[in-house]
Order: C-alpha cells, then structure tokens, then sequence
C-alpha cells in the first residue's frame, strides 16, 4: 500500500522558518542528507556502525521508493546546513499507530530546543495523517537516560520494558504517546 506524500509547508515544497532562530523544516530528502545524517549519527558516539548503517539505509530507501518506502523524514536546518532529523513511519497492519524510528541532532546544536522542535513537528505531520499514536523505542542504558528523560518531557510514557533486548544488561524500553 502506498503511503501519501507528506504535506507540504509551502506550496513549492519550501521550508519554513522557526522562529528568530532561521531554522527550517524540510519534509524532502535529498541526495547530500545521507552524509549528513551518517555525520551526525557518529557525531553522538550513541550509535554503532550497524545502526548508522541503518539510518544511512533508510535515507537511500525514501530516495529510491518515495512515499511507498513507509519512511517520513524531517530536516531541521539553518543556512543550508541539517541540525537535526527525524524519521518516521506508519506500523504496518495498524490503522493509526506510528513508529518514531530516527530523532538525532548533531552534539553541536542541541539543548538549543532542535529536538523537541523536530518531534512536535513530526507529531504534526503523522497527526495530519490520521496517526493517533507513536510508538519509541531505545535503550535502556545509562548513557541513554538523557534520551529516555527528553520523551517523557514530551508527553511520553513507558508502555513496555524488555530486559536484555539488546544485549545482557540492556534492556528495550518502548514509549507511547496518545495524539
């Protein structure tokens, strides 16, 4: 099934502008966002190659497939440059469930709000696409706890913890959030 086209923000698919800060949404992924969202991914130190591998994929699959590749993306940027993305999907065989796959800013541009911008932007965008829910997962180790602190600042909350998911002594811990 072929997912619908992400509304656009302007007529001409431009950005738009957040504030005094000139940061803009783009919902498009172009070519160069694959070295930026690979930078950026390495830049946090949270991620292994096999996971930055991941992200980098499901950039090349939006540009390949489009819309029928399941994957949203939103950039933040200023001045041509990405801050910060996040990329997101309907759950197959729901019918209002989304997952938040990717939400990532470079280290050096957050605690600057980017974050939080990105997911209520995101929030908007599956809201409009008659998402009811969202779904996050991430790890539950230590030096995740700044993560797991951001989601429950946004209005999320622990639905399941599954121990020693990703290896002995770290644990899956699943978010939700009800639109």
């Amino acid at each position: 099934m072929s997912q619908p086209e992400t509304p656009r923000l302007s007529p001409n698919g431009a950005s738009r502008p957040l504030g005094h800060e000139n940061i803009m949404f783009r919902h498009f992924v172009r070519e160069e966002d694959r070295t930026a969202v690979v930078r950026m991914c390495r830049e946090t130190g949270f991620f292994h190659e096999g996971e930055v591998a991941v992200a980098e994929e499901l950039v090349l699959e939006r540009l390949n497939k489009g819309p029928s590749s399941g994957y949203e993306f939103i950039f933040a940027e200023r001045d041509g440059i990405v801050l910060g993305y996040a990329c997101f999907g309907r759950i197959p065989c729901t019918q209002s469930s989304w997952d938040l796959y990717w939400i990532v800013v470079s280290p050096r541009f957050q605690r600057a709000g980017i974050g939080g911008r990105l997911l209520s932007e995101a929030e908007r965008v599956i809201r409009d696409l008659g998402g009811t829910r969202i779904y996050i997962e991430t790890s539950g180790r230590q030096q995740y706890r700044p993560t797991r602190e951001f989601y429950e600042k946004h209005g999320y909350a622990v639905a399941a913890a599954l121990e020693d998911f990703y290896a002995p002594g770290d644990p899956k811990i699943i978010y939700a959030k009800v639109l």
